[in-house]
């Protein structure tokens, strides 16, 4: 059998989960059913924002269908009816019970933004980076009940530059992980299929990120805030305080340097040096309340008389 004769239901909600779905129908593949998170209130005024991943698919006029919920009978039939080769889930947000997994005549196929079983959960691309992970990927599995605990088909891998932030990894992610997984339905299609059974004993959980998370707190050495620094670029942003306002910290880099966790070090045009537990953190990119992001420079030319060494920066809140 080809993989243009499988019946194929695409389930995935952010933009991570939009570019695989771009390829799949750039591919030819049959899908029948789109199914992403119900619409919720975004921006300013609240209103109801459809995903990416459903705005994509009423471009293509394909079927949408956003269930609350698949683990409720009504759900499990409506989706049995439309008869699926395969499931291909991406960044969905929704728990599939084994009632939902054993529906597809091939089963259910996950593209995870991880060297499985390295990051397991929610967060895995950012936590790779806030680790100091040397290298990520994406690993395409058969999906179990458990959490991204199932076979796995195929891997792409990457490496992690000094560089990188959650926003350029996520993006580079995205364009790998599409190709894995038309391989992977190719696969399932023909039969050739080699699952290989994860090893638990390696896996890492990646917690689901928050605001809270992007609190700098001085204490830490500075390679560590770093990395969290790129880590949290572009959301949630990590973040101090400076003249009891919050400070957003886009780009950083460490250096030498001792004193107090917090005590501005050095303020010139190349950034502002910070003491840290270990080492010193230079912020080369910032943001102030109602501001854009601006190098440090401009913001030094515009606000020089608000950056005196021997001042500290608070912890994040």
């Amino acid at each position: 059998m080809k993989a243009s004769d499988l019946r194929i239901i695409f389930a995935g909600t952010p933009e991570f989960a939009a570019a695989h779905l771009q390829a799949l129908i750039d591919q030819g593949l049959n899908i029948v059913a789109v199914y992403s998170q119900p619409d919720r209130p975004a921006g300013r005024g609240h209103k109801l924002a459809q995903s990416a991943v459903k705005k994509l698919a009423l471009e293509h006029g394909l079927p949408v269908y956003q269930p609350q919920t698949l683990r409720n009978a009504d759900s499990q039939t409506e989706m049995a009816a439309l008869q699926p080769d395969v499931l291909v889930v991406v960044a969905y947000g929704l728990i599939l019970p084994q009632a939902v997994l054993d529906i597809p005549r091939l089963g259910c196929i996950n593209s995870h933004a991880s060297l499985l079983p390295r990051w397991r959960g929610a967060a895995p691309i950012q936590r790779a980076i806030e680790a100091g992970d040397s290298e990520s990927g994406v690993t395409v599995m058969q999906m179990e009940a458990g959490l991204d605990t199932g076979p796995m088909l195929l891997k792409a891998v990457t490496p992690i530059s000094p560089e990188d932030t959650g926003g350029s990894l996520h993006d580079r992610l995205a364009q790998m992980g599409p190709p894995a997984v038309i391989a992977a339905i190719e696969q399932l299609a023909s039969g050739g299929a080699k699952p290989e059974i994860q090893n638990d004993s390696l896996a890492t959980y990646a917690h689901k990120l928050g605001k809270s998370d992007a609190r700098i707190d001085w204490n830490r050495p500075a390679v560590e805030l770093e990395r969290m620094i790129r880590a949290f670029n572009p959301w949630p942003l990590a973040h101090a305080r400076w003249n009891d306002q919050p400070l957003k910290v886009w780009a950083a880099r460490p250096e030498a340097g001792k004193g107090s966790p917090g005590e501005v070090l050095a303020v010139d045009k190349a950034g502002l040096l910070i003491a840290c537990g270990d080492g010193a953190l230079r912020l080369t990119r910032v943001q102030l309340p109602g501001g854009k992001p601006l190098a440090f420079a401009d913001l030094y030319n515009a606000r020089r008389d608000q950056f005196t060494p021997g001042l500290t920066l608070e912890n994040g809140q």
